[in-house]
């Protein structure tokens, strides 16, 4: 994911070369979490599980095997399964949400699914916070605010 202009004086000037040592280095282009791979586009049904190519069978959500006679393949027109197709993308993620903290057992490859679940709570409090501030500043000029 793009770095923000306004954050990125809270990385480190090497962040390109250490992201890619963990992307790609570590991690050998696929997600820690489930193990999709970076740049390929991946059948998935939205819930997490998602079809392999390389091993012909569908994963979990957690990127373990799931029993072959539980899912057709998405690649047949037969198949009656409402699938969908995403991009994956790898981006290098700090576990404990300190951009400063750069240890390798702080950062993480994970593909947007995974990042976005990991990042979740830190979401949603963040969003809970906004509320609050336009509630706030809504009651002290009196004027309107936006839930």
């Amino acid at each position: 994911m793009p770095i923000r202009r306004e954050n990125r004086h809270f990385y480190p000037i090497d962040w390109r070369e250490l992201s890619a040592a963990i992307r790609f280095g570590r991690a050998k282009g696929r997600c820690e979490h489930c193990g999709r791979p970076h740049n390929k586009t991946v059948y998935h049904l939205g819930d997490g599980r998602w079809f392999d190519d390389e091993a012909e069978r569908w994963r979990d959500g957690r990127g373990r095997l799931i029993r072959k006679a539980a899912l057709p393949d998405p690649r047949s027109d037969q198949s009656e399964l409402t699938v969908t197709t995403t991009l994956v993308r790898i981006a290098c993620a700090h576990l404990d949400q300190d951009t400063s903290n750069n240890d390798d057992s702080n950062l993480a490859a994970l593909c947007q699914r995974c990042h976005l679940d990991h990042d979740r709570p830190w979401n949603l409090e963040k969003r809970r916070l906004t509320v609050l501030l336009r509630r706030a500043l809504g009651d002290l000029f009196n004027g309107p605010y936006r839930r």
